[in-house]
């Protein structure tokens, strides 16, 4: 079904009960994640030469990068990717600085990374983690509670489109080197009703314009979590039913490792090898 058809009744009841469910219990949500690579998928090999280094990883976004859901709370993914990456050939140690906020939106997103605190951590970024776009999406279904149908998300996902130019846009002005990882977005809904169609490709749009956005711009890459959620029987969401548990965010922390292995994590050593030479 494409953005501008109506909604079936039976989705437009569906959605707005677990939205108003999760209103309640949630009071800023967060949903994720979606597939396609972009720009590079060939392994780039760590050259053996390379002594280990001490990685920055700077961390922002949305409930996903906050941990919302996390039951160590340490912050999601991060610790689990932390790990991956100290266990890697040519890294010695990987620092992370979380900016995870839960609730926010992309233009939420782009106020915040202007601040004076996230600049200046950007700046001395070796990498950039984004997760943002599931409370853009929820936005859509919050403001139209009564009248719920495609099109409604039409706007709102030409202004994430923009919001997402600026931030990218201001990160490669604060940092022209930094590798960029952008994590796509999932069906919140799947968990309840996974018969429900209109969601999935809502979520498989948000997706498709991130990977366009960042076709725009050198050394970025997507991380399709979409995947991960989409057995409804799997036990990787939190009580909310709508964040990832532990488990979750291990196996999000696993994607993201494994898109930084195609190519990311072998230019970051290179660009930390040729700034020591």
């Amino acid at each position: 079904m494409k953005v501008g058809e109506r909604m079936k009744k039976p989705f437009t009841f569906l959605v707005l009960l677990f939205s108003l469910l999760m209103l309640v219990s949630c009071s800023n949500q967060t949903l994720y994640i979606k597939e396609k690579d972009v720009v590079v998928t060939e392994k780039k090999d760590i050259p053996v030469s390379f002594l280990p280094q001490e990685l920055s990883i700077v961390s922002v976004g949305d409930s996903l990068t906050q941990g919302v859901g996390d039951s160590t709370g340490k912050g999601g993914y991060v610790p689990y990717l932390q790990d991956l990456l100290e266990e890697t050939k040519g890294v010695n140690k990987a620092d992370f600085v979380n900016y995870g906020v839960r609730g926010n939106r992309s233009d939420q997103l782009l106020k915040r990374i202007k601040t004076e605190e996230v600049s200046k951590a950007i700046q001395k970024a070796d990498g950039v983690i984004i997760t943002i776009g599931g409370n853009d999406i929820m936005k859509v279904v919050r403001n139209n509670f009564t009248n719920l149908q495609v099109e409604s998300f039409n706007e709102q996902l030409n202004e994430y489109e923009n919001n997402l130019y600026e931030i990218l846009s201001n990160v490669r002005t604060n940092n022209s080197n930094a590798v960029i990882i952008l994590v796509g977005v999932y069906n919140p809904f799947i968990k309840m009703f996974s018969d429900i169609k209109e969601m999935n490709q809502i979520v498989t749009d948000w997706n498709n314009t991130s990977e366009k956005v960042l076709a725009e711009y050198d050394h970025t890459y997507f991380v399709s979590i979409e995947s991960i959620f989409e057995n409804p029987t799997s036990d990787l969401l939190y009580e909310d039913y709508f964040h990832p548990n532990d488990q979750g965010y291990k196996l999000i922390a696993e994607a993201i490792y494994n898109k930084m292995l195609t190519a990311p994590l072998a230019d970051i050593l290179e660009n930390l090898q040729t700034e020591e030479n």
